[in-house]
């Protein structure tokens, strides 16, 4: 990181399809600001320039003092869902080109047969087999025929190829042949992105090896390509900060780091979201928390719990699997913008389809005649009727009204207000089915946790997703639809290491894992120095990955600071498989599969600006409307509250509309919000207990 003298800002950026979201600290002083630009889709970078200026610019900051900027991006997950990655061309043992067709032989969905798997990212005439064979215990059957691999390397360079995936069958047990290769393709083609399995995934199973190898040369080019205007950007600006990326797993990585493995970030915006929301979330006293990160096109929900996000080694990119360890986050296709329709039974259905940006609802007034989310919201008054965004997006509430009417109220025979709630109240069961996904269906107990709600629609539909959950608190952090920005802020440096062992486990067996465990400790050690962090921040957390014999998949089991006994770590597994599947095997034998280290590096975060306290209640008041509830509360003359003149611990009674620039937060009647000294608006009902143990109290409401 560059030396900063004097004022120190840190900036967290968050690109996203329409806006592009800014969060800058002063490290001194704890203040927020927040701003957002539009986005540019030919070239993320051009927006990110434009909004470090504009940030820097409104809060009389300086480029020089600039400490601190790091990005989430969607730049290789768009490239994939629009397939404009690289020509890729992939290089494999003799047998072995079809492994990317043949997958797992499982069908996504047992009885649809319309379901079709996405076409290889490589064709297979760009799949070209070379001679050479190590087994899974590591020795070396045949030999690598190298002028085979030359010969590949001149078809690739005669057919346009400019990035080649090599993946040989057990490189993850010996690399030796990948690595001679790999050389033969730096000499013939060196303008060429090798991407090289053992390298970019170093785990037994070929085909997710190959699959998430075959991605990263998709999208490696262009993604070089973009991280160097980036750079280029950010130096025009007179910041000397190494901007950092985030990735899967919520850590940060440097720009050289995200150049060579770029499949790292296809989760990057997101997961920033989820580590914000557990380190805001811990901060104000829960540890355990479901976020619900709900914008105009999409959901995303993930589970937090003991004040660590859960995590997942595999995920699909728009179909293709990628095996690289990522926050545990289902996304589902519901947003303000999710728009709502009768099938051809006549039953009415709300998403995934979405109006998007542009044309957008029908009461954006450009050009939109679906009925969706957003226009539900307008009509029963629980979005402002005039105007969005602190009245810079003006309302057409009449369109939204129509488009409802004649597509919705008719056809059913409902009224507006009916036909309205109907949308929300579908909306609503599809995103706690999401929520139901990652907590009841893996474990958790969800009415001992509390919903963190952000993004533009989070908060708006946040006390009805809990109820449907039985969720018993809502937490509203504040500018909840920056908040994945300002996790970037919050996030830690790091980077995941893994070996792979698959063997018996017994003394043995576990002596050999503390020797993997120390190899992956001196490369952790490394990489972290290569990254600039001081050895006083540093740190690693273990994990192995373990089954039962005869078991096809393992459970992660999560290691303390010191290695435990086998005993200990066998005890752990039983009941983390007891959790996760609902039931253990006394008296199996057990397998070690992967041993996992992530390293990281310790971030400087500062404490927020607390909120202003002293205020009164009708000193926040900004005006007043009619809100439609339920049909048991129908109308009501609301209050609307500006959030920013919200004070710590004034209790605010529903019914309430409390209102800010990028989210509405609703209060039902019955429910009560407080806001607490770190900014949160918090919700519960009037006569609702504590939610949780007392240790998980909010610290300062």
């Amino acid at each position: 990181m560059a030396e900063v003298q004097g004022r120190r800002l840190r900036i967290g950026v968050d690109v996203g399809g329409t806006f592009t979201d800014l969060a800058m600290v002063d490290e001194a002083t704890g203040r927020i600001a927040f701003h957002k630009v539009p986005s540019t889709p030919h070239d993320p970078s051009q927006a990110i320039e434009a909004g470090v200026r504009g940030i820097l610019a409104l809060n009389d900051g300086r480029a020089d003092q600039v400490a601190f900027l790091g990005h989430g991006t969607t730049v290789a997950t768009n490239m994939v869902i629009e397939r404009r990655g690289a020509r890729t061309g992939m290089v494999t043992t003799k047998g072995f080109r079809d492994v990317l067709e043949i997958a797992r032989q499982i069908r996504p969905h047992l009885y649809d047969y319309d379901i079709r798997r996405p076409a290889p990212l490589v064709p297979r005439r760009r799949r070209i087999e070379v001679a050479e064979r190590i087994t899974a215990e590591g020795t070396e059957l045949a030999p690598i025929d190298l002028a085979q691999a030359e010969q590949a390397a001149e078809s690739f360079r005669a057919d346009g190829v400019t990035s080649v995936a090599i993946c040989f069958l057990h490189a993850w047990r010996d690399a030796a042949h990948e690595r001679a290769a790999k050389e033969v393709f730096r000499r013939l083609m060196p303008d060429a992105y090798l991407s090289v399995s053992s390298e970019v995934l170093p785990e037994f199973r070929e085909f997710d090896r190959f699959s998430t190898t075959v991605l990263n040369a998709f999208v490696g080019p262009r993604m070089a390509t973009y991280l160097d205007r980036l750079l280029a950007r950010v130096r025009d600006t007179g910041i000397a900060a190494e901007p950092y990326t985030v990735h899967s797993n919520g850590g940060l990585m440097s720009v050289a780091t995200a150049a060579a493995t770029p499949v790292r970030t296809c989760l990057s915006g997101p997961a920033a979201g989820v580590i914000g929301a557990a380190v805001v979330a811990g901060q104000a006293g829960f540890p355990d928390i479901v976020t619900f990160d709900a914008g105009g096109t999409s959901t995303d929900v993930s589970v937090v719990a003991g004040g660590k996000a859960t995590s997942s080694s595999s995920r699909d990119v728009a179909g293709y699997p990628v095996k690289v360890p990522s926050i545990g986050i289902d996304v589902i296709g519901a947003g303000g913008g999710s728009i709502a329709f009768l099938d051809e039974g006549g039953a009415l259905k709300v998403g995934p389809r979405s109006a998007g940006a542009d044309p957008g609802p029908a009461a954006y007034g450009r050009g939109g005649t679906e009925p969706t989310l957003t226009d539900a919201n307008i009509v029963l008054g629980r979005l402002d009727q005039t105007a969005l965004l602190r009245g810079a997006m003006p309302v057409d509430a009449a369109a939204a009204r129509h488009t409802i009417e004649e597509r919705i109220c008719g056809p059913l025979g409902l009224t507006l207000e009916q036909a309205a709630l109907g949308i929300i109240r579908i909306a609503v069961a599809n995103m706690g089915r999401a929520i139901r996904g990652v907590t009841t269906e893996r474990g958790y107990s969800p009415e001992h946790f509390a919903l963190f709600a952000f993004g533009g629609a989070g908060p708006l539909h946040a006390t009805e997703v809990a109820a449907e959950c039985s969720i018993p608190t809502v937490i509203i952090p504040r500018e909840p639809g920056t908040m994945c920005a300002r996790g970037i802020l919050l996030a830690d440096i790091a980077l995941d290491f893994v070996r792979s062992e698959i063997a018996p486990m017994n003394e043995v067996t576990w002596e050999l894992a503390g020797r993997l465990f120390a190899e992956m400790a001196a490369e952790a050690d490394a990489w972290l120095a290569q990254e600039g962090v001081p050895q006083a921040r540093r740190a690693s957390v273990r994990a192995v990955e373990l089954r039962y014999e005869g078991q096809n998949f393992e459970v992660r089991v999560p290691l303390g600071d010191a290695m435990p006994s086998l005993d200990q770590v066998l005890a752990d597994f039983a009941k983390e498989h007891a959790r996760t599947n609902g039931y253990d095997i006394p008296g199996r034998g057990v397998e070690l599969v992967n041993c996992r280290l992530t390293a990281i590096g310790h971030v400087p975060r500062g404490a927020p600006e607390p909120p202003p306290e002293g205020g009164t209640l009708e000193g926040a008041v900004i005006g007043a409307r009619r809100v439609y509830y339920d049909p048991r509360h129908g109308w009501h003359d609301t209050p609307v509250y500006a959030r920013e003149k919200l004070a710590v611990g004034l209790r605010i009674p529903g019914p309430a509309i409390i209102e800010e620039m990028s989210s509405t937060s609703i209060v039902f009647p019955g429910q009560w919000a407080t806001l607490d000294r770190d900014g949160n608006v918090i919700i519960r009902h009037e006569d609702a207990a504590a939610p949780q143990a007392s240790a998980r109290e909010p610290a300062h409401a």
